[in-house]
């Protein structure tokens, strides 16, 4: 019997294996050809062929186990060869694993950017020709638990950070097959250097003074301090939590959403220009001017009683609606409103509002953790301040 000997240059078979599209009816002998390069591939581990003694063997064979390897001509089962201590492993897998990491690394991506499973599982079939199940796809979600877990616990100690923003939203999930409401509480800072961070989130059962507490008090375990100014709206909870937690802090209430409470208190008709003046005071860049504008305000309408209950407002909110006026002048439009960590919410809702009802709190925990990193390691990598002096306030 004529015994044909075949010399492979594995590298290229390998590259050109991976690459090609080859027909089903070649199937079976690219099973028999790869089998036999990881044959091959074994004896040189070892330093021996079969039945071979050599002095210079490494280990001895132990036979072989079945796996999966797919390709663009489809799934095929190999035969790959083992070692008796174990540690050889066919190369040909290297550029498998690689390209399975990359597609998994990529159905993370989707995730991120809040697409549905239905619609991740349908990718993965048109791009492997393979199905994945939805258990599949949610199993592999899983693996970025670790990863926000290690940056929601990150430490805080390394820089300081002046300013803070702090903001709830709601969202939905389910839980003991009820669907309910939960708050998510996010942190923004501006450090230092003047730029911005994603300095934590929470998933709390309802946005209220204990559940802010436990939050802040969350930052300051990873090492945050006591900022400048904590920049908010004026949830009552929230407002009680600051004022224990953060001491020697001061509280800019947001700018915005104070002048809406404002407007919804003057009357519907006559009051052009109440409104256009109350305005004005929060544009000014000197706290004494704002606070005599405010005093000739209400002077020229304390005795119109319709105006009682906006001029009531305005008097209780004022002082803290101003604080932002301490600050460098160039700071102010940034710094009097919570306009950023809402744009922020945004992304959050983009994302959230695919999945609409969040089958557990982990998993809310997980995507909007996800979504939050992802957007931290951009501003990262803007390397712009969020906060810039004016040349003549250096």
């Amino acid at each position: 019997m004529t015994q044909v000997n075949i010399t492979l240059d594995l590298e290229q078979l390998k590259d050109e294996l991976m690459e090609t599209n080859l027909g089903a009816v070649t199937k079976s002998a690219v099973i028999v050809v790869l089998n036999q390069m990881m044959e091959k591939e074994r004896d040189e581990y070892l330093k021996a062929s079969a039945y071979e003694r050599s002095e210079d063997r490494v280990d001895m064979r132990n036979g072989y186990y079945e796996r999966d390897y797919t390709m663009s001509l489809g799934k095929m089962t190999l035969k790959v060869p083992r070692t008796r201590q174990g540690e050889f492993s066919p190369s040909i897998f290297e550029k498998y694993e690689r390209a399975e990491q990359s597609l998994v690394l990529a159905m993370l991506e989707m995730v991120i950017n809040g697409v549905s499973t239905r619609k991740i599982t349908k990718a993965v079939e048109q791009l492997c020709g393979e199905s994945v199940s939805s258990s599949y796809v949610s199993t592999l979600t899983k693996r970025l638990d670790p990863i926000v877990q290690e940056w929601a616990d990150r430490p805080l100690n390394v820089m300081r950070f002046p300013y803070l923003y702090v903001d709830a939203m709601y969202i939905k999930v389910r839980e003991y097959q009820k669907v309910v409401s939960k708050a998510v509480y996010v942190a923004v800072a501006v450090n230092e250097k003047n730029r911005r961070q994603i300095i934590g989130f929470q998933v709390s059962h309802v946005e209220s003074e204990e559940g802010w507490t436990r939050f802040f008090e969350h930052l300051q375990k990873r090492g945050f301090t006591s900022p400048r100014l904590i920049i908010s709206d004026a949830h009552t909870g929230l407002k009680k939590a600051i004022q224990s937690t953060f001491v020697g802090s001061s509280w800019q209430r947001c700018t915005v959403h104070f002048k809406r409470n404002l407007i919804a208190k003057v009357p519907k008709k006559g009051a052009q220009e109440f409104t256009a003046v109350m305005k004005d005071l929060f544009l000014q860049s000197c706290p004494d001017r704002a606070r005599r504008m405010k005093n000739e305000l209400v002077a020229s309408y304390e005795e119109q009683p319709r105006f009682e209950e906006a001029l009531t407002v305005l008097d209780e909110g004022f002082e803290d609606a101003i604080q932002f006026m301490s600050e460098p002048n160039s700071y102010h439009p940034q710094l009097r409103t919570t306009n950023n960590v809402e744009r922020l919410n945004v992304e959050i809702r983009r994302r959230e509002r695919i999945i609409n009802i969040f089958p557990n709190t982990q998993s809310a925990f997980r995507l909007i953790g996800a979504v939050l990193k992802d957007y931290d390691e951009k501003l990262e990598h803007l390397q712009r301040p969020f906060l810039r002096k004016s040349s003549d306030e250096k």
